[in-house]
């Protein structure tokens, strides 16, 4: 079987700033990771396509991303971002696409995490380009946090027509052990058909000094009951989940979290379908 990595980043500091990366804990990040460092550990973790996701909110950098999918084989789509309230959005989506590589734009993502207010997505502007997303034929992947899964569900019940894909699980509050509310978001985003879950970026919401495999099986338990395995999908977050393990290991660990039964669905089947790989 050929895995599908459903989630990575990469970037280059030399030609953008990943703000976002400061403190003494995130400071091995602040380097470059580029897909020529990533395709030699993908390809030895028997990982054959991949997909490219958003880190940075800023227009240019989803035409580099097509781009780099174009000159490489490893990446079969990109997650991109466009300002989803600008009146023009649908253009903007269709541009995209007349782009070199813009065959590859298989969904879009905003740093919802980091709105102020938890029902950002439920604005009227913000429905509306969630809308056009939607007629473009895309996905649209959610980075929140457990606070902001009610509104997740209610925009996915909104707008039937669009799937919606929950990265990283929503970010579960693992290094706590808690499980409410994130539990109760879930299942109710679960819920609804047009909706499906990433398992990725679990580890690095663990306690990275003392993590254990264990440690994430309540959280994947849950995740598993709540969307089966058919609306579940393997994610790396590589590089950000190097900070508490190797590429290797991350799906190592994910082998370990799910039934072997399972291991086609989540870890390519899912991913082929829902973005069109």
């Amino acid at each position: 079987m050929t895995v599908i990595d459903a989630h990575h980043h990469v970037w280059d500091l030399s030609v953008r700033d990943q703000d976002w990366i400061t403190g003494p804990e995130l400071a091995p990040l602040r380097r470059d990771f580029t897909i020529k460092d990533l395709e030699p550990e993908a390809r030895a973790a028997g990982v054959g396509r991949t997909v490219l996701v958003q880190t940075i909110t800023v227009p240019e950098e989803t035409p580099e991303f097509l781009a780099l999918a174009d000159e490489h084989d490893l990446i079969a789509g990109v997650v991109g971002w466009t300002d989803l309230t600008r009146p023009d959005v649908a253009d903007e989506l269709a541009r995209l696409r007349e782009l070199p590589g813009g065959r590859h734009l298989k969904g879009i993502r905003h740093q919802v995490q980091g709105e102020p207010d938890p029902n950002w997505l439920l604005r009227p502007d913000v429905r509306r380009g969630l809308a056009a997303v939607a007629d473009a034929g895309l996905v649209y992947d959610l980075v929140v946090l457990p606070h902001q899964l009610p509104a997740c569900a209610r925009a996915a019940a909104d707008l039937p027509g669009l799937t919606f894909v929950l990265d990283h699980l929503g970010k579960p509050p693992i290094a706590s052990g808690d499980l409410e509310p994130w539990a109760s978001g879930l299942r109710a985003l679960a819920a609804l058909p047009n909706t499906v879950g990433k398992l990725s970026g679990l580890v690095t919401e663990a306690d990275l000094a003392s993590w254990t495999v264990e440690d994430l099986r309540p959280y994947a338990d849950m995740a598993l009951e709540a969307f089966g395995p058919d609306r579940l999908m393997y994610g790396s977050d590589w590089p950000v989940s190097t900070l508490g393990a190797t590429y290797g290991e991350i799906l190592d660990i994910t082998r370990r979290l799910i039934d072997p039964h399972d291991h086609t669905q989540i870890l390519a089947t899912t991913a082929t379908r829902v973005y069109g790989l």
